[in-house]
Parts: structure tokens; sequence; C-alpha cells
């Protein structure tokens, strides 16, 4: 099995390191796990190339407010905004 894995740059000019190695599945009503190779590629971006510098949490986070923020309109209605 090999563990050191081969690294290349990919067409978008990020890192990817294949590792070989095995999968042991046991498929419902058989005894034996079976075996089978397969290849795990990691893929490493640079941050500055990603187009995403925070990371995906800040993301996350804001569209996790505006949903709520929109449900929370689409609950109470306009009568529930203060009077001008």
């Amino acid at each position: 099995m090999n563990t050191q894995g081969k690294e290349r740059i990919n067409e978008e000019g990020s890192v990817e390191t294949k590792v070989e190695t095995v999968d042991h599945r046991s498929p419902a009503g058989q005894d034996e796990p079976t075996k089978e190779k397969v290849g795990v590629i990691h893929l490493k971006r640079n941050k500055r190339d990603s187009g995403n510098e925070g990371g995906i949490f800040p993301s996350v986070a804001a569209a996790l407010t505006n949903t709520f923020k929109s449900a929370k309109d689409a609950i109470m209605g306009a009568s529930s905004k203060p009077p001008k």
C-alpha cells in the first residue's frame, strides 16, 4: 500500500495528492468484508486563489442570518414593523 501519495497541480492551480488505499466493506448478509483498491484524492487550495478567503464559515453564517430574517419577516408580516 502506497501511503506517500503522488502530487500534481490540477487545471485550477490547486495541489492534488492521490493516495492508493484499500476500502473494506461489509455488505448486508455477508460475514466477511470485501476489499477493493481505491484511490483517494486530497485537494489543497491556495487561499488567495480559492475566491473564498474567509473560509466557508462566514459565508454559511451570513446565509443563515439572511434565512432566519426572511423567515421571521414572512411569519410576522408587515404588521410587525413599527409605525413611522
